[in-house]
């Protein structure tokens, strides 16, 4: 166990330094078996952080994101968490006012995770493979520059299927295997 730890933080390592060495954009952390986003990554990061436009965290097991790594990766454009045990996002979301795309699948989200509604330049959410029963419709269409909302495989209640459709600008995936009530 031990020896499978020292080399999950060792490819962290690596990674991180890529990133920092090469001075890429991006931050790519996926498969790494997280359970927490690691602490030292802030200061190891600190002359990039700002450049950092794209994290992947996805299939770790992040149970949490603070509000600590939202406000250091500020200028996020797109963030990938799918495949983890995540049930609600920090508040500070809010502050991430580049964000264009957020992938949330394959989570514990029982909720729609509210402080997504609040990111005026979000573009894209992912959030499939949840446990969501309702979605705060009227806030979602507000959002002017949502263009893609994907929900299959949640079991989102047929009253909100039915009030869905005709609100939204944007492009909603549900899954098919519940025919949608014509409205």
């Amino acid at each position: 166990l031990q020896k499978s730890m020292g080399e999950a933080v060792a490819r962290v390592a690596r990674k991180v330094n890529d990133t920092v060495e090469n001075k890429t954009d991006s931050l790519d952390l996926a498969n790494c078996k997280l359970m927490t986003f690691p602490v030292g990554i802030y200061k190891a990061m600190r002359s990039v952080t700002e450049g950092i436009h794209r994290i992947s965290l996805a299939n770790n097991e992040l149970k949490s994101l603070t509000s600590r790594f939202v406000t250091t990766f500020s200028q996020l454009r797109e963030l990938n968490l799918s495949g983890n045990y995540l049930h609600r996002l920090p508040e500070e979301l809010t502050s991430l006012l580049h964000l264009r795309a957020i992938n949330l699948s394959r989570n514990r989200f029982r909720r729609f995770p509210e402080p997504l509604v609040t990111v005026a330049t979000l573009e894209t959410i992912d959030l499939e493979e949840n446990e969501i029963t309702e979605v705060p419709m009227e806030k979602l269409a507000s959002m002017t520059s949502l263009q893609s909302l994907n929900l299959r495989a949640n079991p989102v209640v047929p009253e909100m299927r039915l009030l869905i459709r005709p609100l939204v600008p944007f492009d909603l995936l549900l899954s098919p295997e519940e025919p949608v009530p014509e409205a």
